[in-house]
């Protein structure tokens, strides 16, 4: 869509329903992209992916598009403050319903109600160990319930995506508390607790995160999250002031621990919610 078909959406108003193909369509409702011929690299990225419909918008002419996202839109990340530029518009003539058949095969698949949240700076040693553990739990298939997000230091990221409708949050962290290093502790912070104020530490810094701001974050996040653990190692060292990227020997070590600690925590959680 070209700047001045964008200009002539701006003059719009929003409705609730249109037909396509004889096919009732509503917002929520799921639909196949089928851009025009001729279009650029973006269409032809998008060609045949599924996108869940936002909103249904009519221009000063009548004519209505669609506002979609992208089912495995990373933006998905932001939460309930995604922004506009993860959404795309779409002429009637450019989607295609889905058939009851693959909506029902949708409606089966649980939305996930776990988030296991892997935090830390790679370029500060064993900062990264939440980074890696993350990166190896997206390799061992956990059920669809679960996602499973390496946010690396962005905390507004993680601040957002917590208020996006999960019941547990597994944050995974470097975590210096006093113990061997290498050893994974796992931490549950009360949430029925006052949160501490956000002026403490500014822990709502969009690019650093430590595991004492992670669960003041936690604390505070309002929404259907009832509760949040944090898995962490005791890091051995975290880079210093001119930083190093690789794990130290024994949190290395301590990733295989991680990821079986945090499967057990998943299993756990999801036999507590059936």
């Amino acid at each position: 869509m070209n700047e001045w078909e964008w200009q002539l959406l701006e003059d719009k108003t929003v409705v609730d329903r249109v037909m396509i193909s004889g096919v009732e369509i509503r917002p929520g409702d799921r639909v196949r992209l089928l851009p025009r011929k001729g279009g650029d690299i973006l269409d032809i990225a998008l060609e045949g992916q599924i996108a869940t419909i936002e909103s249904i918008e009519q221009d000063y002419e009548g004519k209505a598009h669609l506002s979609v996202v992208l089912e495995d839109d990373p933006g998905r990340d932001l939460g309930i403050l995604r922004q506009p530029g993860h959404r795309f518009f779409f002429d009637l003539s450019e989607v295609e319903p889905l058939s009851p058949e693959e909506q029902r095969r949708k409606e089966t698949v649980a939305k996930p109600s776990i988030l296991v949240a892997g935090i830390g700076n790679i370029f500060l040693g064993d900062d990264g160990f939440g980074v890696e553990v993350a990166q190896q739990l997206s390799q061992v298939g956990l059920p669809p319930e679960v996602r499973v997000t390496d946010f690396g230091i962005r905390g507004l990221d993680l601040v957002y995506a917590l208020q996006d409708g999960y019941e547990t949050a597994i944050l995974i962290d470097a975590y210096p508390h006093g113990k061997i290093p290498g050893t994974v502790s796992v931490i549950e912070p009360d949430l029925s607790e006052p949160a501490a104020s956000l002026s403490e530490g500014g822990f709502l810094e969009p690019h650093a995160m430590n595991p004492v701001k992670v669960l003041r974050m936690a604390t505070a996040t309002q929404g259907s999250l009832k509760r949040v653990l944090l898995v962490g190692c005791e890091p051995a060292t975290l880079g210093g002031d001119e930083g190093v990227m690789g794990l130290s020997a024994p949190v290395e070590a301590a990733v295989s621990e991680a990821v079986k600690v945090v499967a057990n925590l998943v299993e756990k959680a999801l036999h507590e919610v059936v």
